[in-house]
């Protein structure tokens, strides 16, 4: 610990005297990687797949079997990190309640209910960004919650990553707030999310991100591929309650693929890219499989950044399917098909991505921007106000890129003029940068600059 604030604290000095940038790296970030158990991963994997059935319409009564006895462990889980760390965590079940005939997938009045642990910000406590994983598990017929369903890798793999990134994340403070979440009523329709995410904008939350990890164990694929060195990051372009005013930006200058929810997508690429070794995040441009659904999407639809994280290679013949042999071939969510070290690299991912946005100052505000027939870029936006604040950092990259690929300190500065680089040409963006490195996710901007 003395070494880490040595590190802060030298860094600020040479900052204040010499108008350097920040580091390029935190060595904070590789001590949480360093820190993510495979062991305890597994340990919590079999703990929830022993439950017998998480489904959504599965016994809540038993202490050993069901939905019920699984959503009071991880609750229990929850409130043990936070003993430790002298109750760091606020740890609370959420409830929704989906009444007979609303769903073809709930048949009888139904509470679904969410297990939630917040570690409070000490600069930003209203500000939030969200790890999630579902609880819930399914067999082949959705109706069906009493037969054995583990769910060892849907979702019991992204259920126990967030637990550990909640252990690990723990002994850290942040000036903005960390939810660590368990969503319930997936397989029935998204329902803990939708409850969740509708009573989050009710009450005016300020969501950064949602992380939302479905399936980050299986490295054999139905494809015969076998991979444990990538994973994929889907997100939406931009968020779907986008007004005509919006579309008309899009259309004349460009935005369509960077909405908040691909940002924060090419964030988990860039700390995967620079901190995680053997490891590549894939971006998928789109909201999520063909023609199915995460728990991130209730998110999005109520205009919260959101996106899923998953591994690469799926197999369905472990998936939503009743545990059998048939023609030789093994179906069902079981033990075997969960690599722990696979699902221990997922989860440092999204706890170092938690961590950075986390210690990283407020995004920039009204992002504006300008250039037209001039040979050079100008970008204005808000000044931030936050204590951790070391400057800003302009991004920018060709439209056909996918990646930002050139950047920019600039200090503290908040109009800049990027000569010689012609607005045509490039897609633009803005960051905030603390003092110890850590920079938001990128703002994109929505307002053009008057002319002079």
């Amino acid at each position: 610990m003395k070494t880490r604030l040595f590190t802060v604290i030298l860094s600020s000095l040479f900052l204040s005297i010499y108008g350097q940038s920040p580091p390029q790296s935190d060595q904070r970030i590789y001590d949480i990687i360093e820190s993510v158990s495979a062991d305890r991963i597994e340990k919590d994997i079999r703990t929830l797949a022993g439950f017998g059935t998480r489904h959504t319409l599965s016994d809540t009564v038993s202490t050993t079997r069901g939905i019920g006895a699984a959503r009071r462990w991880i609750k229990s889980e929850f409130e043990q990190i936070s003993t430790t760390c002298g109750e760091c965590l606020e740890v609370s079940f959420h409830r929704g309640l989906v009444k007979a005939g609303e769903s073809r997938r709930i048949p009888e009045d139904t509470w679904i209910v969410n297990v939630m642990a917040i570690k409070r910000g000490s600069v930003h406590p209203d500000k939030y960004i969200i790890m999630s994983g579902d609880i819930d598990s399914r067999v082949s017929d959705p109706l069906d919650g009493t037969s054995d369903s583990p769910g060892a890798n849907d979702n019991a793999s992204g259920m126990a990553g967030v637990i550990e990134a909640a252990r690990v994340l723990s002994t850290y403070d942040f000036p903005t707030s960390i939810i660590f979440l368990g969503l319930s009523g997936e397989e029935q329709g998204l329902f803990g999310g939708k409850f969740l995410a509708k009573d989050a904008k009710a009450q005016g939350w300020d969501i950064i991100g949602v992380l939302n990890n479905d399936m980050i164990g299986n490295i054999k694929g139905i494809d015969g591929v076998i991979d444990n060195t990538s994973f994929r990051v889907f997100s939406e372009p931009t968020p779907p309650n986008s007004d005509e005013q919006q579309s008309i930006w899009n259309r004349f200058y460009g935005g369509e693929v960077d909405g908040p929810s691909r940002q924060l997508a090419r964030y988990v690429h860039r700390m995967t890219d620079q901190y995680m070794t053997n490891l590549k995040a894939t971006m998928i441009y789109r909201l999520d499989r063909f023609g199915r659904g995460g728990h991130h999407r209730p998110f999005n639809d109520e205009g919260f950044p959101g996106v899923r994280i998953m591994e690469t290679h799926e197999n369905y013949d472990m998936q939503h399917q009743d545990i059998r042999v048939e023609d030789g071939i093994a179906y069902g969510d079981v033990i075997e098909g969960v690599n722990f070290d696979y699902a221990a690299k997922l989860t440092a991912v999204n706890a170092i991505t938690l961590a950075a946005i986390a210690w990283a100052p407020a995004q920039p505000e009204l992002v504006m921007i300008g250039g037209a027939v001039q040979p050079s870029t100008r970008l204005k936006w808000d000044a931030v106000d936050d204590p951790h604040l070391a400057g800003y950092k302009i991004y920018w990259r060709e439209t056909t890129s996918p990646q930002w690929e050139y950047s920019k300190y600039v200090g503290m500065e908040t109009d800049v003029t990027l000569k010689n680089i012609i607005i045509d040409n490039y897609l633009f963006g803005v960051a905030s940068l603390g003092k110890d490195g850590q920079e938001s996710v990128v703002v994109y901007p929505k307002t053009l600059i008057p002319r002079r």
